[in-house]
């Protein structure tokens, strides 16, 4: 069974990535998930200065969901080099970097140093991120913002370039066709919903935060929806996220016009969720007679 699949220029042995946030920078699953297996992995959002993140309590459990403000807390670029991307170098499939920065030019720095470097196969952009020149709102709900942020990072560096998109938006759609045409080489879709949790006992929120952002199950039938909006929309491959589990939910994605998918919060649950999701798609496309992930793809009938 062929389950290569080819995202604009970088092949995966199999469309299951892992989501950036919930695999660290993939050695912390290194006893617990046969990593080369995988079909690619995107590490945990990286900035050019480390960072301590947001302070806890900043992971809730909701219904069928995961509610968290963990802040983007990582080790920063210099220490990824260092310390980070000696294993990943032996590690067989693509590897993608998430990246986030508060100003545009902090991804665009990002973006040419992580240019240097032949272990990384591309760069996954996070415009979800708060714009501290602009008073605060994310990057990417206003598809100027988005649209600039991209035409940087892809200025900075001739790898590939996955921008994830925020849900968290009015039309989705507008968003997506700004950074396709901005350079972006693919688009991953969804980030995390903004949600809130209370403590009805003390009265106070649950999350030192505030708010945080929603992943899971729960968010699934919201990011099947913008996927199969955006697909149809442009002509870069689309990479679906937010709460698959199986491999059925990884194959709707795909029907509703993904190339990939990425696994995250399922992974905190079930690490062996990922084999069993590749192996499912395996199993499907056996049992359907069909010879290819690609003749599936995008072959939802709303008529």
């Amino acid at each position: 069974m062929n389950l290569s699949v080819d995202i604009n220029g970088v092949k995966l042995e199999n469309p299951v990535m892992t989501a950036s946030g919930t695999f660290g920078y993939a050695a912390e699953y290194k006893d617990l998930v046969n990593l080369n297996e995988l079909g690619g992995i995107i590490v945990k959002g990286l900035s050019l200065e480390p960072s301590t993140g947001n302070p806890s309590p900043r992971v809730v459990e909701t219904a069928c969901g995961l509610l968290n403000a963990v802040g983007l807390e990582n080790v920063g670029v210099k220490a990824f080099i260092r310390d980070k991307l000696p294993f990943l170098k032996t590690l067989k499939p693509p590897v993608f970097v998430n990246i986030y920065g508060k100003k545009i030019e902090e991804y665009g720095e990002l973006a040419a140093i992580l240019n240097t470097l032949d272990a990384i196969a591309g760069i996954e952009v996070n415009i979800s991120c708060p714009n501290v020149t602009a008073g605060g709102a994310a990057f990417g709900v206003d598809p100027v913002a988005a649209e600039k942020v991209v035409r940087q990072v892809r200025q900075c560096t001739s790898k590939h370039v996955m921008v994830k998109l925020s849900p968290n938006v009015t039309d989705i759609v507008e968003i997506a066709k700004a950074v396709e045409g901005a350079g972006a080489d693919s688009i991953s879709l969804i980030n995390t919903l903004t949600g809130l949790a209370i403590d009805s006992e003390t009265f106070k929120p649950m999350l030192a935060n505030v708010t945080g952002g929603l992943s899971g199950p729960a968010i699934k039938p919201i990011a099947l929806r913008m996927v199969w909006q955006v697909a149809k929309n442009i002509k870069i491959p689309v990479i679906g996220v937010g709460g698959i589990t199986t491999a059925t939910d990884a194959l709707e994605f795909i029907i509703a016009g993904a190339t990939a998918v990425q696994v995250g919060t399922a992974v905190l649950i079930d690490p062996d969720c990922l084999k069993k999701i590749i192996k499912g798609i395996s199993s499907f496309l056996n049992r359907k007679g069909f010879k290819s992930i690609g003749e599936i793809r995008g072959c939802l009938e709303t008529a």
